[in-house]
């Protein structure tokens, strides 16, 4: 057991080799092993509560597959919706700002689902999005995912 001084001395210090020479039999080298230890804790605590963090995220800029379109994808509620955010053709600029994608929850690592409405042939499927690193790949489907139809999309931010 350690002298309650020791304790003491550990606390205000992190640097170890600045506690005084011990002379109790290994006490210098249990501190060391303690306060190696608490590091290692600590680094690995930090790992875990920031593994949420790191898991991969939706939210950002897009990119269509064929460059006609960008869509913002951001959170809206507890789900994530998407909005088309750029048009390459001006006569389609009164798409910008509309939904495309709605009540996207999560249903699995880097995958949502809810809703996608295509602006092309104004109907809303059952939709879904895949993240694998920066790309996004969407799709709609009809009659119980018999008829699927995706686009890919690259992150630009």
């Amino acid at each position: 057991m350690l002298p309650l001084d020791c304790f003491a001395a550990l606390a205000m210090t992190q640097d170890v080799d600045a506690l005084p020479r011990l002379r109790w039999n290994g006490t210098l080298e249990r501190i060391r092993s303690f306060v190696g230890m608490r590091r290692l804790v600590c680094v690995l605590s930090a790992l875990c509560l920031s593994a949420p963090a790191l898991a991969q995220q939706a939210n950002g800029l897009w990119l269509r597959d064929n460059g006609a379109s960008h869509v913002r994808i951001a959170p809206c509620g507890d789900a994530l919706c998407g909005f088309v955010a750029w048009v390459q053709d001006p006569e389609r600029a009164s798409e910008i700002g509309l939904k495309v994608f709605y009540d996207m929850k999560p249903s699995g690592p880097g995958t949502w689902e809810g809703q996608a409405f295509n602006p092309e042939d104004e109907k809303t499927y059952t939709g879904k999005m895949v993240l694998e690193g920066d790309e996004l790949k969407t799709s709609g489907c009809v009659f119980g995912g018999l008829i699927c139809k995706s686009v890919n999309w690259t992150r630009l931010k």
